[in-house]
């Protein structure tokens, strides 16, 4: 099932899509689609609703496109989990996955602006896949019984400024992670029973058109289990947190490409999980 959320900020729409291209109002079965519907059960809600023919149809044209998730909890962010990307970047492979926080307010609809802090001229892309909380996840016994607790995934841009994030950070990876507008999500959320192999589903990204990252998750040195399960076990995944688990090798950090600059478009595409278009706009 895919879940969206229609509309502009602060009055967004519940919408479940199709595999037709229809959009139904999930308002009768769920407020918004959060931890709390995730945590509840309200999937199953809403696949019952929508089988029983009792979700009214919803027109989405010309509708903002918000990110898929309301009121997030924690974004934890998994760094130098490609295996290519690493290689590019010059760093050695870690022994134990790399993790980072993000503020949650950096999180903005698939198409708005990508808002450039002030000052800043190493604003760089990083297409990753989301994996969203679905489940309360404490000490799970082992990486396989971590994906229970995934109630889905969602294409992120895990937006990067290097001069905070690595020149100026003091030492904390989030300081470059953080300003406004650097987590575009979406477009929507899709359930885990659509997508049973996270580790087969490709990564591309573009700026300007020209192409910038084409990979796979299979290249992944943690993979999805791998990379949820040790975090589990040292904090508590609530329902309606994310994990951005990594970019592939294509940014612009080790010199390869243009960092990006006022009126850049940036796109980023995972298989089965959309198409997000940012502008770069300065703040």
């Amino acid at each position: 099932m895919k879940l969206l959320r229609i509309g502009p900020p602060g009055a967004e729409t519940p919408v479940a899509a199709t595999p037709d291209g229809e959009y139904h109002d999930l308002r009768s079965v769920a407020a918004d689609i959060d931890g709390a519907f995730l945590g509840s059960g309200g999937v199953g809600r809403a696949r019952a609703a929508l089988a029983a023919g009792a979700l009214p149809p919803f027109d989405v044209t010309g509708l903002r496109i918000s990110p898929p998730l309301a009121r997030l909890g924690v974004v934890l962010c998994g760094g130098l989990n490609y295996a290519a990307h690493v290689a590019e970047s010059g760093s050695p492979p870690p022994e134990h996955p790399v993790v980072f926080h993000k503020a949650p307010n950096t999180v903005v609809g698939p198409y708005d602006d990508l808002l450039l802090p002030h000052g800043s001229d190493r604003t760089d892309w990083e297409v990753e896949l989301a994996v969203v909380i679905g489940r309360k996840a404490c000490y799970p016994e082992s990486p396989e019984q971590s994906l229970a607790c995934i109630g889905g995934y969602t294409v992120s841009n895990d937006v990067s400024e290097h001069r905070l994030q690595l020149e100026t950070s003091g030492g904390q990876r989030s300081k470059g992670k953080s300003c406004e507008t650097f987590n575009p999500l979406g477009p929507w959320l899709l359930t885990p029973d659509e997508a049973p192999d996270a580790q087969a589903l490709g990564l591309r990204s573009w700026a300007n058109g020209e192409p910038r990252q084409s990979s796979s998750a299979s290249d992944m040195i943690f993979d999805v289990a791998t990379l949820i399960h040790p975090l589990s076990r040292v904090r508590v995944l609530e329902p309606g947190g994310i994990v951005n688990t990594g970019t592939l090798e294509g940014v612009a950090l080790p010199a390869r490409f243009p960092h990006l600059t006022e009126g850049d478009l940036v796109e980023v595409e995972i298989d089965g999980l959309g198409r997000q278009t940012q502008k770069a706009v300065r703040a």
